[in-house]
């Protein structure tokens, strides 16, 4: 906003004012107007109109065009508040005169500037136009411009006084709030705004200075370790020096140090060439041994037939009498049990007539005892009970039965729950299996070498790549990673069972790197791993035609590829791959295995698993591992996991279908064994009553026994001669059992003659039988000799073939190997120096390359870290060291100018702040002076005191029919009339102290009495015609009592509707 014009001179004034002012106002939906349009006079005008015809919205609207906030008018909280009740939006239109030397940019807006503001439920929008009303603009900021311009500040009190600002100035008796509304009104709060925040950019600035002048400070301690570094360049040179003598040097070493790996490769091949003598010496032998081995063996075979043939007469002989003797001890032991048998049965007679005797006596004491009429009694009784019985045994035999058809079934039915719960443990065992197998797989497609060891081979691989600086030959493994199986869905179960054991294998060169890798797998916690030592520097193991199984059928070894020799090799030698064959089916593996007498066949596999193998005579063939894992060889695991996936989900599908069938048994089996609990209650009742009722049956029928005792003589006599008959029988056995006792006794006698012509036979063949057992255990130690002589002999062969002559090959391989390298490295250290320049060096032929070549790289480490920490050259440090000390220099010298600048900013302010507040005070005696004169106007005196210290303004103000001559100091104490008439003055005296282009008060003559409000009016007439700018006065009074004047215009506000 533009600094305030403040005229000390009232009787200066600016001529008449052409820009700035209002000449028409319209309103469209904006608070209680529909569509409403006034044109305003140049000078003054009066806007008149009862209480509710929207006279109060036009100042309103003026404030709200002009950029004001809602709150900021004391009418709303915001602006679509502002909005007429029932419409979407409103419009508040104003246009400004712009004409004369004060005018803004007449080339563009032309004579009018026009004011649109509109304003919808979510938004509010302003648009600047010219007089033809072409938009030019639609910013705040535009619009900034032309209230800058014209010197429009809604909010100043003095420029738009609304009924609200004016209302509360009259009731507030506050000097706090006088003197705030006369600071803003006089514009000397914003000038004192400005001047505060000028000190405060200001603070702000000095602050910025004296941490620029500190920011120096690391400069000039970089400028002094860039002085440190021009004196430790020279250091780096003497490196840079040391490095090149130590190249020249090393370059030399490595020369002589082949030299010396040449001599002592020859003397190995020297050494190497002086075993193959002795070595073969060996074999020859071994073979005579052999040879002579041989011919024993074959002139003990031929010793030992004659014997067997001698032999074979007394064995046979020998197994004869065995077989009388058995048959003998046989046959003695029958009569033996058939006299035993007979002696029992005797006994038991003699039993059965003492017992008939007892019944013949206890027949006649019981006769005797017994009369006919008891008798008769008894027999009724019985036939009662009988009944009684028979009915209680059906009913207890029908119980039985069902209790036994319930048992049975629940039997059966626990059999078949036993039965459904095992096939769901298998089935639930297999979906694991399944599971595990499936997420095996997974992780074998993520990364393959998990097929050959799971989790732990990873790390492992690890642990050894922790630890490869510790082996002299990285290890080779797991085998199987290193594997590939051609036709992998045909043969890979054949080859897992076949190989299996050792893709999981790691291969080293030497004992040493086994230690090593032992460690390795202790650390990845890897139990029980298979390492295989192999030399890595043999070639490819290249097997003859003639030593490979004479088949048609592919064996192990040629159906596995790899890119790796070694593995290839232990293969062959140590799992036998090339003698393994490979067929498709049972039956033709049975052919090849023990009919066709294929030479160097060691084993035949089928493709489901079979092992079939023959060692001498005996033919042996092993069904399929369960535990077999097939298919780790396989280039896609797809068609397994969908296979394995499937089988998953039948298990699962079965393992349901089996808990519901489960179910339903176990609730049969329930309902079953309720019945049956049921049933044998019913049956223990039944069986209670039938037993009671036999118990009692079984009296009646003794007692009627007893009775029957007493019987004819007849019944005596059958008895007495039932007893003369088992006598008879008991002599006839009794004649029995001595003859099968003689039987016996010859039996003995036989088996003991028999017993003793099988031990003469013995004792007479044991000579020749311990001849034949010496024999056959000489013919055993000589093929025992005879093996121990081929495996040495097929020992030292391998020995010559593996360790000597191989060794002899590889070393005289690396032997010109060296001399190559030598030659080489010869023609290269003479390129970096001549032989001369280093033997001129002391110790130059014993120095060691790898110390020279690590003391090398630590000087090049030592002066590429003083290069780094140095890059440049010392010219070019000592150009950065004189090129920062320019620069700090320089900005010493900114930084002076800049708080000298400063210094130069406090001294304005400082006289910026003494005229303001000489300003201040000359203001404060103008408003008295002024107020005091607009007041004599109607005989009244008074003056008005301001603190800027406390920021009060009090009013003083003395009545002239006041005798006592006592000042009121607060306007609440006055009339309303007289309140209303010192505001006024107060105003008017605001108003010749500022300057704006147009000028509004609302309801300015409350409380004023007829000759107040006649005085007042003509006061304000007066004022304004004299002050020349424009002025809106708005009252709901009557302004019959305004005098006339063409300059003053006056309008009628329709009356409210009902």
């Amino acid at each position: 906003m533009a600094d305030p014009r403040v005229f000390t001179d009232p009787t200066r004034r600016p001529n008449r004012l052409q820009a700035g002012i209002i000449s028409r106002i319209r309103l469209e939906n904006f608070m209680c107007h529909s569509n409403l349009q006034i044109e305003f006079g140049d000078w003054i005008n009066f806007v008149t109109g009862q209480n509710g015809s929207g006279k109060s919205a036009i100042l309103t609207a003026l404030c709200v065009a002009f950029g004001s906030r809602a709150r900021g008018t004391q009418r709303a909280n915001s602006m679509k508040d502002f909005i007429k009740t029932g419409c979407s939006h409103a419009l508040v239109q104003v246009e400004i005169k712009n004409q004369g030397e004060d005018a803004f940019k007449p080339e563009t807006y032309g004579d009018i500037i026009i004011v649109d503001r509109r304003i919808s439920e979510s938004t509010s929008s302003i648009t600047l136009k010219n007089s033809q009303g072409r938009k030019v603009g639609s910013k705040k900021d535009n619009l900034r411009e032309i209230i800058e311009h014209f010197n429009i500040d809604v909010e100043n009190p003095c420029v738009i006084m609304s009924q609200d600002k004016s209302r509360e100035f009259l009731h507030s008796g506050n000097a706090k709030d006088k003197f705030k509304f006369f600071f803003k009104a006089t514009l000397l709060q914003q000038v004192d705004d400005l001047l505060k925040g000028i000190e405060k950019q200001l603070s702000d600035a000095k602050a910025l200075v004296k941490h620029l002048e500190e920011s120096l400070r690391p400069v000039l301690k970089e400028l002094d370790e860039l002085q440190e570094k021009i004196k430790s360049m020279e250091f780096v040179e003497e490196i840079s020096q040391q490095v090149q003598l130590l190249t020249k040097k090393l370059a030399w070493s490595w020369v002589y140090d082949y030299d010396r790996k040449l001599d002592l490769q020859h003397q190995w091949i020297e050494k190497l060439r002086r075993r193959i003598p002795s070595c073969q010496a060996r074999i020859d032998k071994d073979h005579q041994m052999m040879e002579v081995l041989s011919d024993q063996l074959a002139k003990k075979k031929s010793q030992i037939s004659n014997m067997m043939e001698r032999t074979s007469e007394v064995r046979r002989m020998k197994e004869d009498l065995n077989q009388s003797l058995s048959m003998a001890v046989k046959e003695r032991l029958e009569l033996e049990g058939e006299r035993d048998r007979r002696t029992r049965q005797i006994e038991k007679m003699v039993q059965q007539v003492k017992s008939l005797e007892q019944q013949i006596r206890d027949f006649n004491e019981q006769y005797i005892r017994n009369t006919q009429a008891e008798h008769n009694e008894m027999e009724e009784k019985l036939r009662e009970l009988q009944v009684e019985v028979d009915e209680a045994n059906v009913n207890l035999q029908r119980l039985k039965e069902e209790e036994d058809a319930t048992a049975q079934r629940i039997v059966m039915l626990e059999n078949e729950i036993e039965k459904i719960a095992n096939k769901i443990e298998d089935v639930d065992r297999s979906h694991r299996d399944i599971s595990s197998r499936i997420r095996e797989l997974h992780m074998h497609q993520r990364n393959k070498v998990t097929a050959f060891g799971g989790g732990r081979v990873t790390n492992l691989l690890q642990a050894i790549e922790r630890h490869q600086h510790k082996f002299i030959s990285p290890p080779i493994g797991p085998i199987g990673a290193h594997v590939k199986l051609e036709q992998g869905d045909v043969w890979s179960i054949a080859i897992e069972n076949a190989v299996g054991r050792v893709l999981n294998a790691f291969i080293v060169t030497d004992h040493k790197d086994s230690l090593i890798l032992r460690a390795c797998a202790k650390e990845a916690n890897y139990n029980h791993l298979q390492i295989f030592i192999y030399d890595f520097s043999r070639p490819r193991i290249d097997i003859p035609r003639h030593m490979l199984p004479q088949t048609n059928h592919p064996t192990a070894f040629s159906v596995m590829h790899s890119d790796n020799p070694t593995v290839l090799n232990v293969l062959v030698d140590l799992a036998g791959a090339e003698r393994q064959v490979l067929v498709k089916d049972y039956e033709i593996g049975k052919t090849v295995a023990f009919d066709q007498r294929i030479s160097n066949l060691k084993e035949v596999y089928t493709s489901d698993g079979f092992k079939m193998f023959s060692r001498g005579s005996a033919q042996t063939i092993l069904p399929p591992s369960k535990n077999l894992r097939a298919g780790r060889l396989c280039g896609s695991f797809d068609n397994q996991l969908k296979d394995l996936e499937r089988d998953a989900l039948e298990a699962k599908e079965y393992a349901q279908q089996g808990r519901g069938v489960k179910r339903e048994r176990e609730e049969e089996l329930r309902n079953l064994q309720n019945i049956l609990s049921s049933v044998k209650r019913r049956r223990i009742n039944v069986e209670r009553q039938f037993r009671s009722k036999e118990f009692e049956l079984e009296d009646v029928k003794k007692l009627l026994t007893a009775e029957a005792s007493a019987a004819p003589e007849s019944t005596v006599d059958e008895l007495h001669q039932e007893i003369s008959k088992l006598q008879e029988e008991m002599r006839e056995k009794e004649s029995l059992v001595e003859k099968l006792q003689k039987r016996v006794n010859e039996a003995e006698i036989r088996a003991k003659d028999l017993q003793n012509s099988f031990q003469n036979l013995s004792e007479s063949a044991k000579l020749e039988i311990d001849a034949l057992a010496e024999a056959e255990r000489e013919l055993m130690a000589i093929e025992k000799d005879l093996q121990e002589a081929e495996r040495n002999k097929k020992h030292y062969e391998q020995f010559m073939q593996v360790k000597i002559l191989s060794e002899l090959e590889s070393a005289e391989a690396e032997y010109r190997e060296l001399e190559h390298i030598c030659k080489e490295n010869r023609g290269k250290a003479s390129r970096i120096c001549p032989e001369s320049e280093v033997e001129a060096l002391e110790g130059y032929k014993e120095a060691n390359p790898e110390q020279l070549s690590a003391q090398l790289n630590r000087l090049k480490q030592r002066l590429e870290r003083e290069n780094q920490r140095f890059p440049e050259s010392i010219d070019d440090l000592r150009m950065l060291c004189e090129e920062k000390e320019r620069k700090i220099s320089r900005k010493r010298k900114t930084y002076k100018a800049f708080r000298e600048k400063l210094e130069a900013c406090e001294r304005a302010l400082q006289l910026r702040w003494s005229k303001f507040q000489r300003n201040a005070t000359l203001l404060k005696r103008q408003l008295t002076w002024q107020f005091n004169g607009h007041l004599k106007k109607k005989g009244i005196s008074g003056q008005i005191k301001v603190s800027y210290e406390e920021q009060t303004l009090s009013v003083e103000v003395k009545m002239p029919q006041d005798a006592s001559s006592s000042s009121v100091r607060d306007t609440r104490g006055l009339s309303g009339g007289e309140r209303s008439f010192s505001t006024l003055c107060f105003a008017l005296a605001l108003h010749e102290m500022t300057e704006a282009p147009f000028r509004a008060m609302d309801e300015f003559d409350v409380f004023m009495d007829a000759v107040s409000r006649k005085i007042s009016l003509d006061t304000i007439v007066d004022f304004a015609l004299a002050q020349g700018s424009q002025w809106i006065f708005i009252t709901p009074h009557d302004i019959g009592m305004v005098k006339h004047d063409e300059r003053i215009k006056k309008q009628q506000m329709a009356a409210p509707r009902g």
